[in-house]
């Protein structure tokens, strides 16, 4: 199933809504006392999934357009964003970083999430370096604490479209990298959420980026120097990975900066980000004095 925070026409109120090919349709018109967002529907557990799946079958609501509907982040209320950098042996060597023996792994903060078809703006005086980065993003969905890598698997809720937009400037002056990728708006999400029993293998996934109408990221998630199962075995080692969490799982080759002539993101300029089975997501920028 595929889900989205989604707001309905002439209305203000963010709604959970289940997407196909019909359309988008309230979570609250199929089932009684319905989750409101994707964290409540994780925590009730796979029996909310399963009834959400019987209710739409024969189910005569009609569904919104797409095209109507305006989208909220795919999470709102992470317990914990975290990242992993230098997951692609050739985003590493194009920004003449080492990919090390464990993960590098920093956080995004929640200022920083933003939604399908979004403006995210930032200021020419903060950085006139800013970046793009595809990554499948990894939505936990029940306690997990030293899972082993053939469990790990196990414990996904489902998968998401992450753009890592990065401020280069800042990273490279910075020894860590939770406030270069966490400027207001700088983590869009979604938009939608796949749940995991629609994805066989998540390192079959093409993932890919689009700036201003060109292709600039075109690879596989099996391009991965770490599987998703092992990122979570090692981020779950004396950690409890909460319902909800969001992991990004890296970049693949093809970042603007490592170009020549760099392509970096500018005012006016649209990304989209996509991963083929899952969705795309797209970002309108704006740069400001």
């Amino acid at each position: 199933m595929r889900f989205a925070h989604v707001i309905f026409p002439e209305d203000t109120a963010v709604s959970l809504a289940l997407v196909d090919e019909a359309g988008a349709l309230a979570v609250s018109t199929l089932i009684p006392d319905a989750p409101r967002t994707l964290e409540e529907l994780i925590a009730r557990g796979p029996a909310a999934l399963e009834e959400i799946r019987a209710a739409r079958v024969g189910h005569d609501g009609e569904p919104m357009p797409v095209a109507d509907v305006r989208f909220a982040p795919a999470i709102l209320t992470p317990p914990a964003m975290l990242a992993v950098g230098l997951n692609y042996a050739a985003h590493s060597g194009e920004l003449n970083l080492k990919t090390d023996d464990t993960p590098t792994v920093f956080t995004f903060w929640p200022n920083s999430l933003q939604a399908h078809d979004g403006t995210t703006t930032w200021s020419r005086r903060m950085s006139e370096a800013v970046d793009y980065e595809a990554e499948l993003g990894v939505i936990i969905g029940r306690p997990a604490k030293d899972v082993s890598e053939e469990e790990a698997l196990d414990y996904v809720f489902g998968y998401t479209v992450v753009n890592d937009i990065s401020a280069r400037n800042i990273q490279y002056s910075e020894a860590q990298w939770c406030r270069c990728k966490s400027l207001d708006g700088f983590t869009p999400v979604g938009p939608y959420v796949v749940t995991a029993d629609e994805i066989s293998d998540p390192q079959d996934l093409h993932i890919w980026t689009r700036v201003d109408g060109h292709m600039m990221q075109d690879a596989s998630t099996g391009q991965m120097v770490r599987t998703v199962a092992r990122l979570i075995a090692h981020l779950s080692q004396g950690i409890t990975l909460l319902p909800g969490t969001l992991i990004s799982t890296g970049s693949p080759g093809g970042s603007g900066f490592s170009r020549t002539p760099q392509v970096l993101l500018r005012d006016r300029s649209t990304v989209t980000v996509g991963i083929d089975g899952i969705g795309e997501l797209t970002t309108h920028c704006r740069m400001t004095d």
